[in-house]
């Protein structure tokens, strides 16, 4: 998910600056999926008990998350200042120092890693502090300007969230949290592909070695449909596994099917207003895929 560009050249508030480098647009979605996990591994309507597990592990989760964004916007600050769409981060513009931006990051992968700890579970702490470690140091630091498959393996660690939430209520991690994050995985590279053909030539500045830059339009808007393909057949297997109902099933049949529309018109006949619709469906997508998830746990 992407923030909206500052079009205002005075900074911002001090507290707006670092708010900005938690990108809370994406934190909201990581959230939002690690709460699906929560609520799926606890058979029935949560009590009080579970609910303040959950409200406590949310929190946990939404600290070492937006370290971790901190952590990005700071070691990818020069990349940053080369594109448009990210620009305008505090970091970017110099309006906050790096040993800013790194303190902030610190104190809330150390605070969040505390609260998961002490009140949630020693496993759901390592794991996410695994996830931060992936993304803010393998991800960002390695893959990102390695190799032009850095979305493909660095989108383990995206597809976390809802493992993190599973482990956070049942203390291990089943194969429940695996089918979550096996749909997450695939779905992160048609998301990000889209975004990155419309904005092509950002990454071009950019120097990073991204698919569309490396392979072209063509060669990526032929993985955008290939694995929106693999995406339909991994969100069959709740319903396969048992763990929903058909009413699960006919809402991620009608999703995907929309991704798969999307992806098809993109591969026949591309347009950046085309790629631009089919990332903000992808953002739906995920939202409502799992939002049918958490109320057919209700309603079976």
């Amino acid at each position: 998910m992407t923030a909206a560009v500052s079009t205002s050249s005075s900074p911002l508030p001090l507290w707006r600056q670092f708010n900005a480098l938690t990108k809370p647009r994406v934190i909201q979605l990581i959230v939002f999926c690690a709460l699906i996990g929560m609520v799926l591994a606890v058979p029935g309507v949560p009590g009080w008990p579970e609910l303040k597990r959950m409200a406590v592990a949310s929190f946990g989760i939404w600290l070492v998350a937006g370290a971790a964004a901190a952590f990005n916007c700071l070691v990818e600050k020069s990349i940053d200042a080369r594109m448009r769409r990210t620009a305008w981060r505090p970091t970017a513009r110099g309006e906050l120092s790096d040993f800013q931006a790194l303190v902030f990051s610190s104190v809330l992968c150390l605070a969040g890693s505390v609260v998961l700890y002490v009140w949630v579970n020693p496993l759901t702490m390592w794991l996410t502090l695994g996830t931060f470690v992936g993304y803010a140091v393998i991800y960002t630091l390695v893959l990102k300007p390695l190799t032009p498959q850095n979305i493909v393996i660095g989108g383990a660690s995206g597809a976390m969230p809802p493992v993190l939430g599973w482990a956070a209520m049942t203390g291990d991690v089943g194969p429940e949290a695996m089918i979550l994050f096996l749909i997450i995985f695939l779905w992160t590279p048609p998301h990000f592909w889209a975004l990155a053909l419309y904005r092509v030539e950002d990454y071009r500045k950019s120097g990073l070695p991204m698919l569309p830059v490396t392979h072209g339009n063509a060669f990526t808007r032929l993985q955008i449909l290939l694995y929106t393909l693999a995406l339909l057949a991994a969100c069959l297997l709740p319903f396969a596994y048992g763990m929903s109902s058909w009413l699960y099933l006919v809402s991620a049949v009608a999703l995907n099917v929309g991704f798969i529309g999307y992806a098809f018109a993109l591969w026949r006949n591309y347009s950046d207003a085309l790629a631009r619709k089919t990332f903000r469906f992808s953002l739906i997508h995920l939202s409502l895929l799992f939002l049918a998830l958490l109320v057919d746990h209700y309603v079976q």
